[in-house]
This record gives structure tokens, C-alpha cells and sequence, in this order.
């Protein structure tokens, strides 16, 4: 069964990602088949423009925790100490130039997200040109509290310091409304209006030609690159494996591996686990 599918509709390419029953999770796989689709659909002359959704109940939900967080072994997300940096950013460095062929894909992409744009989620949808999101989903960075830093390091460039920085010091969920408001998603609707919104705006992006939509992309583009996003990434790069590396981050790994993935979650995401002591805070 593939992890993410692609048709065209018209002029339109459609990716989707296609793990529904694990509200689409990024596995080893996944951002492989994501970047050879938009492949695809830029050798397409007849596609205008991308359309980027996820199967089932969310977008995404992020890195598959099943898999990464409560494994053991060296296939987790956690190397046996001493560990080696360079390992871990060759890894997830691949991810992100993965998760960032949206970016550098030549024809525009709409991102639809309905559910969750969440964790590793998230740093797909923020690659995206548009976003246009369901007024109820969700969308954020929970990870930030431990065990992750998001790699594409989207948030800045797309939000400034400030609102980047409340999102990411606090690894708090937001809805559509609020991402709309704060100028973090182009467009938030009802959830019974998503897709029509977002086939109105495609439908009216493939009416331009391929080589004008192509010329603007690279010149907005251009302008955040020449901020220093290639390099604001690989910090970002290396500091997840360093999360994921600390001793907050492996008393999170223990934590998982002890009560299971989605307990310890819900602790990191409540404030209700102090991971520097590895206990929960109501034991201290």
C-alpha cells in the first residue's frame, strides 16, 4: 500500500499522504514517496499547481512515536550513548531536504490541513506555499517541550520572532482561527467549506501560466533564503538530535518505553512530568 499517493486532476496534482489509521504518521518511508511525488508532478507540463492533503481524520500527526519513541534499539529515535551527531543530522537532514521539496518545487503548493498539523506535521504543512486550514484543526510544535526541534524551521520565517518564539516556547496547539490571525496559514474556514476553498483557489492558480507561477515562487523564495534559511536549518537539524540526546530527552525515551508512547505525550504536553528529574511533578 503506498504512504502517499498522487493523481492529476486537470492541472491540478494531487498528493495526498495515505496512512489514515496512524492519522498519516511520518515513517522511514513516507517522506521519500512526498518528495518523489512533487517530482513527479513538476515533470508534468500539464500540472499548474499542487495540492497537498492527508487520508482519514488529520493532515498529519507527526513522526510515527510507535515506531521512534517507544522502540528500542538502535532503529528508534535514540541512539545507544555515545552518540553520534553527525549520524543522527545525516538522518534527519535527509528528512528535511525531503520535507523541503515542497519548498523548491516549481509549481505553487496548497497545503489543505483538516484535523492535526502537528510535531514533524507541521514541518511538512509550513513547506507549503498556501495553507488553507479547517477552522477547528489543529496545528503546533508539542515536541519543543522535549524530544524535538522542528527541523525545517519554518515558524520564524513564516510568523517573525516574537509569535515564533510564544509557539515555540510553550509547544502549544492552535487552531485554524487563531493560525489565520496570526498570519501563520494563509485562510481558515469551516470544515464543511475546506475543500471547496481550496478548489476555488487552485482553480484559479492554474489559469496562470506555468512559467509566471514558476518566476514568482523563485523570487519570494529567493528573498526568505537570502535570510539564511539553509543555515537557520542545519542548526535546527542538530539540535533535534541533541533533544533527543539529553537527559531530558532520553528520561523521555525511558518514559515511553515504561507507560507507552501516548501516555508520554500527554504528560509532556500537560506540564505534568518533570523530566529533568524523571518523575512526575506531584512525586517531587
Amino acid at each position: 500500500m503506498p504512504k502517499v499517493l498522487y493523481e492529476r486532476d486537470g492541472r491540478i496534482g494531487r498528493i495526498t499522504l495515505n496512512r489514515p489509521e496512524v492519522m498519516n504518521a511520518i515513517d522511514d518511508e513516507l517522506p521519500q514517496e512526498l518528495a518523489a511525488h512533487v517530482e513527479q508532478a513538476n515533470a508534468d507540463e500539464k500540472v499548474h499547481v499542487i495540492v497537498l492533503s492527508g487520508a482519514g481524520q488529520a493532515f498529519c500527526a507527526g513522526y510515527d512515536l510507535s515506531y521512534y519513541a517507544e522502540a528500542t534499539g538502535s532503529a528508534s529515535g535514540t541512539q545507544e550513548m555515545p552518540w553520534d551527531p553527525m549520524k543522527d543530522y545525516a538522518f534527519m537532514m535527509r528528512n528535511t531536504q525531503l520535507f523541503m521539496s515542497l519548498w523548491r518545487s516549481y509549481k505553487p503548493v496548497i497545503c489543505k490541513v483538516h484535523g492535526y498539523a502537528v510535531a514533524g506535521g507541521s514541518d511538512i504543512a509550513l513547506c507549503a506555499d498556501l495553507i488553507v486550514m479547517a477552522d477547528d484543526a489543529r496545528i503546533g510544535y508539542m515536541p519543543v517541550r522535549v524530544w524535538g526541534c522542528p527541523t525545517t524551521a519554518m515558524w520564524v520565517y513564516r510568523l517573525g520572532p516574537e509569535r515564533a518564539k510564544r509557539m515555540l516556547f510553550t509547544g502549544d496547539k492552535i487552531d485554524g482561527r487563531e493560525a489565520e490571525r496570526i498570519g501563520l496559514v494563509h485562510k481558515a474556514v469551516s470544515a464543511a467549506e475546506l475543500d471547496a476553498e481550496v478548489e476555488a483557489l487552485a482553480d484559479r492558480i492554474s489559469t496562470v501560466p506555468i512559467n509566471q507561477l514558476m518566476m514568482q515562487k523563485l523570487v519570494i523564495n529567493q528573498a526568505v533564503e537570502a535570510m539564511g534559511l539553509h543555515q537557520t536549518q542545519m542548526f535546527a537539524t542538530v539540535f533535534d538530535g541533541i533533544t533527543r540526546h539529553s537527559p531530558e530527552g532520553i528520561n523521555f525515551k525511558h518514559r515511553a518505553e515504561q507507560v507507552g508512547w501516548k501516555q508520554a505525550v500527554r504528560e509532556r504536553d500537560e506540564g505534568t512530568f518533570d523530566w529533568t528529574a524523571d518523575r512526575r511533578f506531584e512525586d517531587s
